[in-house]
């Protein structure tokens, strides 16, 4: 920047003239005023020209000011766009990082389902398997009740399953083993008859079938003041042979001893008129009829009768051993009412046989083992509740 103040010019000096009064002359002739005028307008235009050169200064540095402030404003703008720019790509990241958080945290929580589901079906699946065990367990420990005749295999499959559920700790199963105690409850408390004892004492009836006596038979004789069985008579006629051919023999003994002739006549004729005796209580009997059809029961029939009676006796005890309890005791009433008919009912033979056959028909009841239906009904909700 220059300086524009105007050079001072140099005037000629003028000749002062004296004037009257308060007004001076130069020699120049001149008045003194304008000198101060002009003086005063070279001060106001120094004045002026300084004031315009600190004007210029003052514009000039307030330009460089906003010169450099532009400039730091420029740098700044630049640095903001930057950091704008940078800021845009931390959120830019942020946003990205946030979405793949959410990703993975949307995953994660997915995993989480699935393991829950996964977790919830094991026990599910561990639940049915165990529930679905212990149904075939009993199921199989029934037919083995069933074919064996015994409750143990029931009891033991459940206290098995009743150990067991125990150990899971599942409260939705306390029905369940309700179930089972009252089954082992009932099991326990239900009275199964042995069937190998039932089989002998039939095999002891068959036996005596053969030597009951029928109702149509000379079957006793009083002796002794008791009845016993008296023999046919066949039987008779040998021992009246036996008898006549033995008497000589025991004469001629005891003629070498001390008894005599007349003796031996004496036994001889008591011997024959005993055997007279007998055969006639033999061949008259008085009793009492109540049902004809047994009196008129030949021979052959009494065989087939008694043939028949052992087949169902066999039957009986076959059915016994498949567990078909009301064929065996139809078949075991029939036999006997037979016995009641047809047979001597004073006879000892026939009461025991009676006796042999209520038994058997009383303890052939109990044969029949009680299922475990509840624990089954119970394992059957269970599963259907699912």
């Amino acid at each position: 920047m220059t300086d524009t103040t105007p050079p001072q010019a140099t005037e000629p000096a003028l000749p002062v003239s004296p004037r009257a009064g308060d007004d001076t002359v130069t020699p120049s002739g001149q008045p003194g005023w304008m000198r101060w005028t002009v003086l005063a307008l070279a001060a106001a235009a120094v004045a002026t020209g300084w004031s315009a050169w600190q004007t210029q200064q003052r514009v000039h540095s307030l330009e460089q000011e906003l010169v450099r402030r532009q400039q730091d404003s420029q740098g700044q703008a630049t640095e903001a766009r930057v950091a704008a720019k940078q800021a845009q790509e931390l959120s830019r990241e942020a946003a990205a990082r946030a979405t793949l958080l959410e990703t993975r945290l949307a995953e994660v929580a997915l995993q989480r389902t699935q393991v829950e589901d996964l977790v919830k079906n094991l026990s599910q699946s561990r639940d049915e398997n165990l529930l679905a065990d212990i149904e075939s367990s009993l199921r199989v420990a029934a037919q083995q009740a069933s074919l064996t005749g015994s409750a143990d295999p029931i009891v033991a499959a459940l206290q098995s399953a009743d150990e067991r559920l125990t150990r899971t700790r599942q409260p939705r199963l306390d029905n369940v083993r309700r179930a089972i105690a009252k089954d082992l409850d009932r099991v326990k408390a239900t009275r199964v008859a042995d069937l190998v004892t039932l089989g002998i004492r039939l095999d002891e009836a068959i036996r005596l079938i053969d030597e009951v006596p029928l109702l149509n038979q000379p079957e006793a004789t009083m002796a002794k003041g008791r009845p016993v069985p008296a023999p046919s008579r066949p039987a008779l006629r040998n021992a009246q042979a036996t008898k006549g051919a033995s008497a000589p023999g025991a004469a001629s003994e005891a003629a070498s001893g001390e008894p005599g002739w007349g003796e031996q006549v004496l036994g001889w004729i008591s011997g024959s008129a005993r055997t007279v005796w007998d055969e006639t209580r033999g061949l008259v009997r008085l009793t009492r009829v109540d049902r004809p059809e047994a009196m008129l029961m030949s021979p052959e029939q009494g065989f087939f009768m008694r043939e028949n009676m052992k087949l169902r006796l066999l039957n009986a005890r076959v059915a016994l051993l498949s567990r078909q309890t009301h064929t065996a005791t139809a078949d075991l009433q029939a036999t006997q009412q037979a016995v009641s008919r047809y047979f001597d009912t004073s006879s000892r033979k026939t009461q025991l046989l009676q006796s042999l056959l209520a038994e058997v028909i009383g303890q052939g009841q109990h044969t029949v083992v009680p299922r475990p239906d509840d624990t089954l009904a119970a394992l059957i909700a269970v599963n259907g509740g699912r």
